[in-house]
């Protein structure tokens, strides 16, 4: 299989290579139903048969890699343990990825250690990133209680906020900044939710207090999805009031979906948290735009 090469001019007013990555390869483009016409059934089995091996693949491997991890980590030195969770994590998140049909583009490099904060769409992302490299995320309490995605989230290390509560929030700052004392690379979405990706909401500063604390690298990111059979915004995105398991099943019937990320170069800001916020949140929206 071929892997394509797009060539686009990225943000920072250079020409640089945006390169699918080599365990994503283009595949032949579907048929083209044209509107009154009639799904042939054959397709229609296809694609449901398709749908269902993926739900039984993710499911069955994914009960394979925990029970796995429950017992490796055990084996593992405790101040080892954080980096062989985000390098378990990025495995199953590769292989998530062939299984469900992402093809990803990145432009620019996503480092290896720091912080990195990005505007947030789905669940997907978390998938997306992980595959990259390996990473630990921070995400909202309710996370850890998701079928499925709570318990490998939990195993991988992920640091979970109560943004209702300050003591919560308090507590999260300070494992925030003892993962990137010890050379994790950890993942904000500052906006505190996801949305449809029509815009980027206001970023909350509390968590990048660690890193501008500690003047480790700070790296704006963006993310965006493409669909040939769907909405992005119904079909990817999970946002307002969306139910897991039924988004999820929908999910698996898509043939392809096409997963982009912009990375900027990675720097130490300096400053008031809040005005940095605000300086990544335009970041961000310059490397949309």
């Amino acid at each position: 299989m071929k892997t394509v090469v797009a060539q686009t001019s990225c943000l920072w007013g250079r020409q640089a290579s945006c390169l699918p990555l080599t365990h994503q390869a283009r595949r032949p483009v579907a048929p083209q139903v044209r509107h009154g016409e009639s799904v042939p059934w054959r397709t229609r089995c296809l694609c449901y048969l398709l749908g269902i091996w993926r739900a039984f693949a993710v499911l069955f491997f994914s009960l394979c890699a925990l029970v796995h991890n429950a017992i490796t980590i055990l084996f593992v030195r405790p101040k080892r343990r954080l980096h062989a969770r985000a390098a378990w994590l990025h495995g199953w998140s590769q292989f998530a990825c062939r299984v469900l049909g992402i093809r990803l583009t990145k432009c620019g490099s996503i480092p290896s250690s720091g912080l990195l904060v990005s505007n947030h769409l789905s669940y997907l992302d978390i998938i997306c990133l992980s595959s990259i490299r390996p990473c630990i995320f921070v995400a909202k309490r309710d996370v850890a209680s998701w079928p499925l995605f709570g318990w490998l989230a939990r195993a991988a290390g992920t640091i979970f906020v109560d943004r209702k509560r300050r003591l919560s929030s308090s507590n999260a700052v300070d494992i925030i900044g003892d993962a990137i004392a010890a050379g994790a690379l950890l993942i904000v979405f500052p906006e505190g939710t996801s949305s449809d990706g029509s815009t980027v909401l206001p970023f909350k500063s509390a968590l990048l207090e660690p890193a501008v604390r500690l003047r480790c690298p700070i790296t704006a990111a963006s993310i965006d999805y493409a669909l040939d059979d769907g909405s992005v915004a119904n079909d990817v995105c999970y946002w307002r009031d969306m139910t897991l398991v039924p988004h999820l099943l929908n999910l698996f019937f898509k043939r392809e979906i096409r997963a982009n990320y912009s990375f900027s170069p990675a720097r130490i800001r300096v400053g008031n948290r809040k005005q940095i916020a605000r300086e990544l949140r335009d970041e961000v929206l310059s490397i949309r735009s």
